[in-house]
């Protein structure tokens, strides 16, 4: 197991910030990850697992600590069962079932980071979730010092939220079983009316495999979501909030600020979320705010092509990058009342 010390982690992130950890490991089996947890937990080290570093915001002095970076590797397809090792670079597994004739997770193509992570954040785009064709997750459980698997179910999955999520010491995801289908070339029924039209369809209707995840990767590339070191627009977590969801009584002030703001004839985007909760979009909260594409002076500022993103234009630091995100939630409040939650996990600070 390879062990730098005073290593940078800016690298390890796409957002490209943060200060060094004490140590780095990097882990390319699953029985190193396990010793290495397990000598961090017995010496009471505080601990960072890294996988791909989309999902990171860490903070400019860096972290205290041990840093585990997954680079385990496994990719297996036993006819519609796939197994993905955490370490797995999750768009590459992505097209590797798109080729395999397999259809499940075509439209989460281009979502960077590695598979390990999918189940933590319960990872979704363009109509699809991975909490749809989870079967199992394979996780070292730190406080009962085992390896346990878990069902889908047990996975307690909900809108960009799972158990890994809502108790972040206790697992570290080591492998993650899917349930594919061959639907002879085709992909699942399209859910998302934004790639419906990109394909000239309907909802509800498929389309070739191919064809859907390379439609993905066009749209999810056209907002700046598909990485590219030369684009600073990529420099980011891709979505740096996720969608609020309201209750009957939040929704109802919601629309009153919408209509005292912006008048009565705009509706904002809302769908179901379940009994007497509606969501809404972050995106549409942060524009009609006044936050558009490529506000900001400074070294970080809003994609100039999703108002979602939050991105370091080279040389920006962490707390540049808080800084921004403050003023958005903080006029999004002010605007509509309602709250925006990040959805990167953050190292060291806070928003």
């Amino acid at each position: 197991m390879q062990e730098l010390h005073d290593a940078p982690l800016a690298p390890l992130t796409t957002f490209r910030l943060g200060g060094p950890a004490t140590r780095l490991l990097t882990a390319t089996t699953d029985d190193e990850v396990i010793a290495a947890v397990r000598e961090a937990d017995a010496s009471g080290t505080p601990l960072l697992v890294i996988g791909g570093g989309s999902n990171l915001v860490i903070g400019d002095k860096g972290f205290d600590g041990t840093a585990l970076l997954l680079a385990t590797k496994g990719f297996r397809l036993d006819g519609t069962e796939l197994e993905l090792a955490a370490g797995e670079v999750w768009t590459d597994a992505v097209a590797r079932t798109v080729e395999a004739g397999l259809a499940g997770i075509e439209c989460l193509a281009g979502i960077p980071g590695s598979a390990g992570a999918v189940p933590v954040q319960n990872v979704g785009a363009y109509g699809q979730e991975v909490a749809q064709t989870i079967t199992e997750v394979v996780a070292y459980d730190r406080r009962a010092q085992e390896t346990v698997t878990l069902t889908a179910e047990e996975c307690a999955f909900s809108y960009r939220h799972s158990r890994f999520k809502a108790d972040p010491e206790r697992y570290v995801v080591l492998r993650v079983r899917f349930r594919l289908e061959d639907a002879d070339g085709l992909s699942a029924p399209l859910r998302y009316a934004e790639t419906a039209r990109a394909l000239g369809t309907e909802q509800g209707e498929r389309v070739a495999l191919t064809e859907a995840r390379e439609t993905v990767l066009k749209l999810r590339a056209g907002k700046g979501m598909v990485l590219d070191p030369e684009d600073h627009d990529t420099w980011s977590a891709g979505s740096f909030f996720t969608n609020p969801i309201l209750d009957d009584a939040q929704l109802a002030a919601f629309l009153g600020r919408v209509a005292d703001r912006l008048g009565p004839d705009i509706h904002p985007p809302a769908f179901p979320a379940g009994e007497g909760r509606t969501k809404t979009s972050a995106a549409w909260l942060i524009d009609k705010a006044g936050f558009t594409k490529g506000y900001g002076e400074g070294p970080a500022r809003i994609s100039s092509k999703h108002t979602l993103a939050l991105t370091n234009r080279g040389s920006a630091t962490t707390e540049d990058l808080l800084a921004l995100a403050r003023e958005v939630v903080a006029g999004v409040r002010d605007a509509f009342g309602v709250t925006l939650v990040n959805e990167p996990v953050t190292v060291g600070v806070e928003l």
